[in-house]
């Protein structure tokens, strides 16, 4: 139903960008991120561990890198960088706080594997490394360092690249068998392939077409609506982006799946980290706006701070909702300390 709101959007761009063009754009992306998902859902079923691992790879993040592209080509840096930490710490606080939290309210316990969680949380304690380099650099350096943020950006990316390539060797190939049990599709109708890659088609067509508009309708929905670009990019664009993967995390939670919850969240946090914020800062320079990895203070902390807190709830293999809980305080409070940033 909310696919109504894809011509709505468009519409409303034609008419006047601001703030209601700016929330039906918001909104619109979800359904179509949604149906994104399905369609390489479906393809991987059909392909095969290995493709299908690749698709997902490709496609999991399809929605937010496709908004933060066309944000990069209009100039909005900010956002999309905000974007990139805002995404990672909602997977691993708000949608894992949700799913354990929704889960756990009717068991006692859930259990999980934990060594297949924590091989994830590993990665994204490296992924944050990477990611934290730049800052340290430039903080050892001084000055000096400025001129050098964008070639030691592009090195760092391609590390990260090799190491995003390396895990899927890990879950689809070497260690294959450790992963077996988070298939989640037993059961459920397969598309055709033609019926899959019509959909995928049309779905990722009419993304960059809303995604075009919400780009353009940030400048004036941000200032209408009171809010910063840090904002907006943390939390607004970063939950939007990822709305169908929090729901199905949930729902998995909630029946009684958690490791797949935990999986979905892990994965899209590694993609976000390890693929589309080293492809941005890679493909950026030809978009006419080079990106680097230089985050602001609070957003490396609350990196940090999220990767803890995750740890903290893997560690031996049982979760609750209170944990859930505790998750989810984390992010409010780091929400609301980036509501206030200037």
């Amino acid at each position: 139903m909310l696919l109504v709101l894809v011509p709505a959007a468009l519409g409303s761009a034609l008419l006047h960008a601001g703030p209601a063009t700016f929330f039906l754009a918001a909104v619109a992306i979800i359904p179509l991120a949604h149906w994104m998902g399905s369609a390489t859902e479906s393809l991987a079923q059909r392909l095969g561990a290995g493709i299908g691992g690749l698709m997902n790879a490709t496609f999991g993040n399809a929605a937010e890198l496709i908004i933060a592209l066309l944000a990069v080509r209009a100039g909005q840096t900010a956002v999309v960088k905000a974007s990139i930490t805002g995404s990672v710490i909602c997977n691993l606080l708000l949608v894992l706080g949700g799913a354990v939290f929704a889960g756990g309210l009717r068991r006692q316990r859930q259990v999980f594997n934990a060594t297949v969680v924590l091989s994830g949380v590993a990665l994204m304690y490296l992924a944050v490394t990477g990611l934290v380099i730049p800052n340290l650099f430039h903080l050892a350096i001084g000055r000096a360092a400025a001129p050098l943020m964008r070639p030691l950006s592009v090195a760092v990316s391609v590390v990260l690249l090799l190491l995003y390539g390396l895990s899927l060797l890990f879950s689809l190939g070497t260690h294959a068998r450790l992963f077996e049990g988070e298939e989640e599709g037993e059961g459920r109708q397969r598309w055709s392939l033609r019926q899959a890659l019509a959909v995928l088609g049309a779905a990722t067509v009419a993304t960059v077409a809303v995604a075009e508009v919400l780009v353009h309708a940030l400048e004036p929905g941000i200032a209408a609506l009171g809010l910063t670009p840090t904002f907006v990019g943390v939390v607004v664009i970063a939950i939007v982006a990822n709305a169908a993967e929090h729901s199905t995390a949930i729902l998995m939670a909630v029946r009684d799946r958690v490791e797949v919850a935990f999986s979905i969240c892990f994965e899209s946090s590694k993609q976000i980290a390890l693929l589309v914020a080293p492809l941005l800062v890679l493909l950026s320079g030809a978009l006419g706006h080079p990106l680097t990895l230089e985050f602001s203070p609070l957003e490396m902390l609350a990196l940090a701070i999220s990767v803890g807190a995750t740890t903290i709830i893997a560690l031996d293999g049982e979760s609750n909702w209170l944990e859930g809980a505790m998750l989810l305080g984390v992010y409010a409070l780091l929400a609301i300390v980036f509501f206030f940033v200037p």
